[in-house]
């Protein structure tokens, strides 16, 4: 497969070995530090205040966005998936190791969500986007052995109208054999010009193999508080 671990944003522009080791070891030890489960807000008048910069994580139900969570903070089960998928409207928030807000948010795009779920969903979601200053990106989850779908498309325009910057993450590439996983970077890097709030770039990552994992600690320790 194409090297999942090679460096993004900042990190990716890193030239000197020294440099891009020293950016993987400051994203260990962030995502080393504690992490706890602090608020479920299901309205947006729950929401916690903002003391810390805020990545979400996003996507389509069953996509791995606990996986990776839980691959990101090496915990076993820190982030849960529900038991129903789609019809959960919780944001998940998660205190890592008071420098940085991990938001997970809640899947879309179930066939067997209600009608209404659905535009509470996209409701709920476009106020918390617009609204949240401290929201430094969205993580928008992708699988690579899948074709993208209608309702992912519309999560892209949503944070296009609300301007948050977002990256795609590619999910469970290690069930994808190189080529096909190469053509599915070209696609969705294709597709990244297409939106105006997307980053130029992407993230390929296996959550139960560990691929790609160090490289985004690193690249999401760019948004965390200095280290007191």
């Amino acid at each position: 497969m194409p090297d999942a671990d090679a460096p993004s944003a900042t990190f990716r522009e890193l030239k000197e070995p020294t440099d891009i080791a020293a950016a993987l070891e400051q994203g260990r030890l962030l995502f080393a530090g504690s992490c706890e489960f602090i608020f479920g807000a299901q309205k947006l008048g729950q929401l916690p205040p903002q003391t810390l910069p805020e990545i979400a994580f996003a996507g389509r139900s069953n996509v791995g966005k606990s996986s990776l969570i839980n691959a990101l903070t090496g915990r076993k089960a820190l982030a849960r998936a529900s038991s129903e998928p789609g019809r959960t409207k919780q944001l998940n928030f998660f205190n890592l190791a008071d420098r940085l807000m991990l938001v997970d948010m809640p899947g879309y795009g179930y066939a067997k969500a209600a009608k209404s779920v659905k535009e509470d969903w996209q409701e709920m979601m476009f106020d918390y986007l617009r609204g949240r200053p401290g929201l430094k990106r969205v993580m928008l989850l992708l699988d690579a052995r899948i074709e993208l779908k209608a309702h992912d498309l519309e999560v892209m325009k949503l944070l296009d109208k609300a301007a948050v910057s977002f990256q795609i993450v590619l999910t469970k590439c290690d069930a994808v054999k190189p080529q096909a996983l190469a053509r599915k970077q070209e696609a969705m890097q294709a597709l990244t010009a297409r939106h105006p709030a997307a980053c130029p770039f992407l993230s390929l990552t296996s959550s139960e193999a560990g691929e790609g994992i160090e490289s985004l600690r690193a690249e999401l320790a760019e948004f965390a508080l200095p280290p007191t």
